[in-house]
């Protein structure tokens, strides 16, 4: 080889691990998913979730699609609240770089187990269950969507059913959190103003499905229950429709915090629309993968609401809406 070859070649040599490193692909980003109870499937694009669909859809509007610049580790309780922690822990270990988080107790389970992983969350009320220090700043490694702040939206939801059913006397309230101080309080108050007799829970057992589901109700038609409001946990989410049809089946007035449940059955609907909520939880995920401070992104509030009256659910439990009830409703289902 000539001299001018060989110093070529060597150059060119030289040259090889910067021309190596220039082409090696970016690193994927890493994102978690830690649900309650909408199984690992209904996670996805497409399927039957609509929240799901639209989060990942306004991630993969913001630049991130799966598969090709991050990986997406599904996590689901698939209804049994007692393996949280255990799940919590198992999604730590992994350390990825966001962890989407649905649910205050399942948030609360991540924040045991991590303060320095960021988490987008979609909670109740974060600052009162301490996972904020404000809406503005929260402070910490957590930021997101919250679906309640105001509890005074608890009182407006009763007086709809109130104004709807006429007097009540036994109420219950479906959920599977039991009351802590502040909220025994408020129901107190709350059955004192609407002159309910008895305003109590109804607590669902692990694993929240459609056996417990049916149980509860149950035990709610032997008890002679004559109104319910469904909690908006999000097992209660995930089993949405089949809460709307189990209150048409069993004929108890219903008002609930899903839209979907009183198209299946329920009598009234009155709360956000969740749909805005995803797609801003989406971006914000994206935000945190591309640099931002969950520390310093504003936890997001939607204020605006929707009420809808499902009229056919009404005649088939022998009542009459006020037409004052219905001029208001942004919506009926005839």
């Amino acid at each position: 080889m000539r001299r001018r070859e060989v110093i070529v070649f060597l150059g060119t040599v030289g040259l090889w691990p910067f021309t190596v490193h220039a082409q090696q692909p970016a690193r994927m980003k890493h994102v978690a998913t830690m649900i309650p109870s909408t199984k690992v499937e209904d996670q996805r694009i497409g399927s039957s979730d609509p929240i799901f669909t639209l989060l990942f859809e306004e991630m993969k509007r913001l630049g991130y699609v799966e598969g090709v610049n991050f990986v997406l580790d599904r996590y689901s309780a698939e209804g049994h609240y007692d393996r949280y922690p255990e799940i919590a822990h198992k999604i730590v270990t992994t350390r990825p770089d966001v962890i989407l988080a649905i649910s205050n107790p399942v948030t609360s389970a991540l924040l045991s187990e991590t303060r320095t992983i960021p988490i987008a969350a979609w909670t109740g009320d974060p600052i009162g269950f301490g996972f904020a220090t404000s809406l503005a700043r929260p402070g910490g490694n957590l930021t997101g969507v919250s679906l309640m702040v105001d509890t005074n939206i608890v009182g407006k939801r009763l007086q709809f059913l109130v104004e709807a059913v006429g007097k009540i006397s036994n109420f219950r309230y479906l959920t599977m959190l039991k009351w802590d101080e502040r909220f025994t309080h408020l129901a107190e108050t709350m059955a004192e103003n609407f002159k309910i007799p008895t305003y109590r829970q109804q607590l669902l057992q692990s694993p929240v499905d459609e056996t417990e589901y049916r149980r509860a109700f149950d035990a709610m038609r032997r008890d002679h229950v004559d109104a319910i409001s469904i909690s908006p946990d999000t097992e209660n989410y995930t089993h949405r429709v089949l809460l709307g049809r189990l209150a048409r089946e069993y004929r108890i007035p219903a008002i609930c915090w899903f839209s979907d449940s009183v198209e299946a059955g329920a009598l009234i609907f009155y709360d956000h629309d969740l749909k805005a909520l995803a797609r801003r939880l989406g971006a914000q995920i994206v935000e945190i993968l591309n640099g931002g401070n969950p520390a310093e992104m504003p936890i997001f509030q939607e204020t605006q609401y929707e009420l809808v009256i499902n009229l056919k659910a009404a005649k088939e439990l022998g009542l009459e809406i006020p037409p004052g009830l219905v001029a208001r409703a942004d919506r009926v289902i005839e």
